[in-house]
């Protein structure tokens, strides 16, 4: 988020990780805790969130643009994302609202950037023109063996073909994976790295008191409605 704009804005926080790791799961969790909490928070997700977004998220995940090449799903990942900034993003954090995003600007890093083997200031513009200084405030990195992610996925989906992503093989997988730990060591203000492979109730309170501990920084306090709900540690 454009610093100017804090004073005002609400907090953009991104989930991310490898597939099956609980993104969606644990998206859900916060914000039905944040509900409980009378913060008015926005779910969204990419690629999509936007109707342009979304249109494109058809054409990516059914796999329409990989004979194109990583470049080309760069370009469309990109293309949605700015839509999706545009349109919803940046407006529901300008009027207060917590948005939650299920992917972001680091899965472009990782899965076109890193195991797409693209070039590091091709991904750079395409990010920078992308979201126009819309930067999370925070990003949950959800860890968890890709082995274990991938059989996740299978068994989430039943008798549904993989997705472009999904198909991949296990060592990229894996290699994506790495990239996230990557990224969260290199930006250790802006992601945390929680372990995925546990129960979902024992990763939501750690999620929660994650976001608790930024909403408390930006604050200052805790709202009484929420201190009663954290337990002490």
């Amino acid at each position: 988020m454009k610093e100017n704009a804090r004073s005002v804005a609400g907090l953009f926080i991104t989930f991310e990780g490898g597939e099956g790791a609980g993104k969606s799961t644990q998206i859900k969790r916060l914000a039905a805790y944040l509900a409980t909490v009378d913060i008015d928070t926005l779910v969204t997700r990419e690629p999509g969130g936007s109707p342009g977004a979304e249109a494109v998220r058809h054409v990516i995940l059914s796999g329409a643009a990989e004979p194109f090449g990583p470049a080309m799903e760069a370009v469309l990942f990109a293309a949605a994302r700015s839509d999706h900034v545009a349109q919803l993003i940046r407006p529901s954090i300008m009027a207060g609202k917590t948005v939650l995003c299920d992917r972001f600007i680091d899965s472009s890093r990782v899965y076109q950037g890193v195991t797409g083997s693209l070039d590091p200031s091709f991904m750079q513009a395409l990010e920078r023109v992308a979201i126009d200084g819309t930067v999370p405030d925070l990003t949950i990195i959800l860890d968890l063996p890709a082995e274990k992610g991938l059989a996740r996925a299978t068994r989430r989906r039943g008798d549904e073909a993989a997705d472009r992503f999904e198909k991949e093989t296990l060592a990229t997988h894996e290699a994506r994976r790495q990239a996230f730990l990557a990224i969260a060591a290199a930006e250790p203000e802006r992601c945390r790295i929680v372990d995925a492979d546990r129960p979902e109730e024992e990763v939501s309170a750690e999620i929660i008191a994650i976001v608790d501990k930024l909403i408390e920084s930006r604050t200052g306090t805790l709202p009484e409605a929420r201190k009663a709900l954290v337990k002490p540690t």
